[in-house]
């Protein structure tokens, strides 16, 4: 065990042996920390959190009680191989959140960037992939081997099915169940999710020209009259406008076994 002498650590929480707890981490009363946990600088635990397995979470990242991280995945082909989850910096992870552990199938990571919003009761399963400033409205639940980019935001009581990308900057609407990839940018919604456009508040407030939005909406307009692959690699012989643009269309022909939304018809 290797405790900081400037952590703070409330009597009854149970610090297993073999833990790291990092300068000025601040842990609250009934929390219970795994033997092969790691808590960077400044993590602060309120009460009754439990992390377990071989955890690592990233300086000043503040979890609230019955979060529950680190617990082996939920996947009837795990057999207790050793996985793994990594949480960055400056996440605010609330109530009853869940996060597991990856699976041997899946590169054997759960992954968490930074500065994330994870509202309470949402579950990251095994071997997901959540870049930075992510944002999961209350009771969001995404399945296995997701990969969510970077500003990505899922509302509320919504599911995303196992497999399944979502691109940069891309926003669900709540309670939508996204059953395909989701091209970065876009604005999506519907119990059976579909494309309802693009996410035009979140570019303008990222600062986007109005040349960049213009490609985009050109881009988007031509890739919505057919079929998204074929459509995307017809653009991409021709000259593409648009760093955005271009990034949409990198997005399609990228590595990807699924489908992807469009919108509804």
């Amino acid at each position: 065990m290797s405790i900081d002498a400037s952590a703070q650590i409330h009597a009854s929480a149970v610090i297993e042996d073999g833990a790291v707890i990092g300068p000025d981490c601040r842990i609250g009363p009934f929390c219970v920390i795994g033997p092969e946990v790691k808590l960077g600088r400044g993590v602060v635990l309120h009460s009754h959190v439990v992390i377990q397995g071989a955890t690592e979470i990233g300086d000043e990242t503040e979890v609230f009680p019955f979060a529950s991280l680190g617990q082996i995945p939920q996947d009837l082909k795990f057999k207790g191989e050793k996985t793994r989850l990594k949480i960055g910096a400056r996440n605010r992870i609330r109530e009853y959140v869940t996060m597991n552990t990856g699976t041997e199938g899946g590169g054997g990571l759960t992954q968490v960037g930074d500065d994330g919003l994870f509202m309470s009761s949402c579950h990251v399963a095994h071997d997901c992939k959540i870049a930075d400033r992510v944002i999961l409205v209350n009771s969001v639940a995404v399945a296995g081997h997701c990969v969510l980019e970077d500003d990505v935001i899922v509302g509320g009581l919504s599911g995303v099915h196992q497999f399944v990308r979502i691109g940069r900057g891309a926003i669900i609407g709540a309670l939508s169940m996204v059953t395909a990839d989701v091209i970065p940018h876009a604005l999506v919604a519907g119990p059976r999710a579909g494309l309802e456009g693009l996410n035009l508040v979140g570019l303008k407030r990222r600062g986007t020209s109005r040349e960049e939005l213009s490609a985009l909406r050109a881009t988007f307009a031509e890739l919505s009259k057919g079929n998204f692959r074929e459509t995307a690699r017809d653009l991409s012989e021709g000259e593409v406008k648009g760093d955005l643009a271009r990034e949409v269309l990198e997005f399609i022909l990228g590595p990807s076994d699924r489908s992807f939304l469009t919108p509804h018809k």
